[in-house]
């Protein structure tokens, strides 16, 4: 997330840029190259588009004082080495945080949706989620634990219940609430745990030819089967109809099943992904909001509606669920029916 840089930041941003276009230069073989903002990383990591050569080429600059490369690039290579379709890295300097890498275009598939062919789109991303969910995660890699889900649900609570709605919860609800997310963190946890991308949706993929490639894949932790493909059909940015979700969160699980990965049967398979994806709507609406409070971005609120509905089709569907439902009745509903 963005944050506040200090007083020097014009002229380290003038030191950067210099640096950034000379190492770009060199790396590429083009001393005319320049640079042009290709777009902003939700960190400090920002990316440049320039033409080295005739061939359009991107520049990852990760300040190492702000955003070390290497988890980025650690994560890049155990995909690329499983099969996944990621960014071409051409040149490296990992100590100066500098990366060259292939131009996948300028429009994510989110962007390019009303050009492309939904379900071609989601076959495509399902076939790269195969792939990464085949790979053995690293030993030290995080692993999606108890710890780590209640954090995140806490975003929930104290952001878009506590700061944005201003609710403080009685004794009543609190207890509620603890309930709730101990159901939905066992339910989890219970899970067959694989590889997992944490953020596998459509503007975090790049239509490339013969399918898709992934993006933003830093922060893949080990956990939950039902993650990504949760994720991917109740997107935060685009909703699919309940049917066709259906079907194709169907067709994954056949793909999965017979590509060995450790699916329950469907019908648990389909409880995990509902319960997987609450946790996931809920945090997001806490990160929505905190956006919005702490680091002055208010457009993602926007998006809250579409995970109150989200939540509205999995909430009845399981008793356990029943005070998550009294809390959105009484606290979130009314308000984002007043906004």
């Amino acid at each position: 997330m963005s944050a506040v840089l200090p007083s020097t930041a014009h002229t380290d941003d003038a030191e950067r840029a210099d640096a950034r276009l000379a190492w770009a230069r060199a790396a590429s073989g083009d001393a005319a190259l320049h640079l042009a903002r290709a777009s902003m990383d939700a960190g400090f990591r920002s990316y440049w588009r320039g033409d080295a050569n005739g061939l359009s080429r991107i520049v990852m600059d990760s300040p190492p004082a702000l955003e070390d490369v290497r988890p980025w690039l650690r994560i890049r290579d155990l995909l690329e080495r499983g099969g996944v379709r990621v960014p071409h890295v051409l040149a490296r300097d990992v100590e100066s945080g500098f990366l060259l890498l292939e131009d996948l275009g300028g429009a994510t598939c989110l962007q390019a949706l009303d050009t492309l062919d939904a379900d071609t789109l989601i076959d495509a991303a399902i076939a790269q989620l195969l792939r990464l969910q085949a790979i053995t995660p690293p030993d030290d890699l995080p692993a999606f634990d108890a710890a780590l889900l209640r954090r995140e649900l806490a975003l929930f609570d104290d952001w878009f219940l506590g700061r944005h709605l201003g609710v403080t919860l009685s004794d009543e609800e609190s207890a509620g609430w603890d309930a709730v997310q101990a159901h939905l963190v066992g339910a989890m946890l219970a899970q067959p745990q694989v590889l997992v991308h944490r953020d596998f949706m459509l503007r975090n993929l790049m239509p490339v030819e013969g399918g898709v490639a992934v993006l933003d894949f830093q922060d893949a932790v080990r956990g939950p089967i039902a993650y990504d493909i949760a994720c991917l059909l109740r997107d935060a940015f685009h909703s699919w109809p309940d049917a066709q979700a259906d079907a194709w969160l169907a067709r994954y699980h056949a793909r999965a099943r017979d590509a060995g990965l450790p699916v329950p049967d469907h019908a648990q398979f389909v409880r995990d992904a509902a319960l997987t994806g609450a946790q996931r709507h809920l945090k997001v609406m806490g990160i929505f909001a905190r956006l919005h409070h702490r680091d002055g971005k208010p457009k993602y609120l926007a998006d809250a509606p579409r995970f109150l509905a989200y939540l509205d089709a999995v909430v009845p569907t399981d008793p356990a669920l029943a005070p998550l439902g009294a809390l959105l009745d009484r606290h979130v509903r009314p308000r984002l029916v007043a906004g």
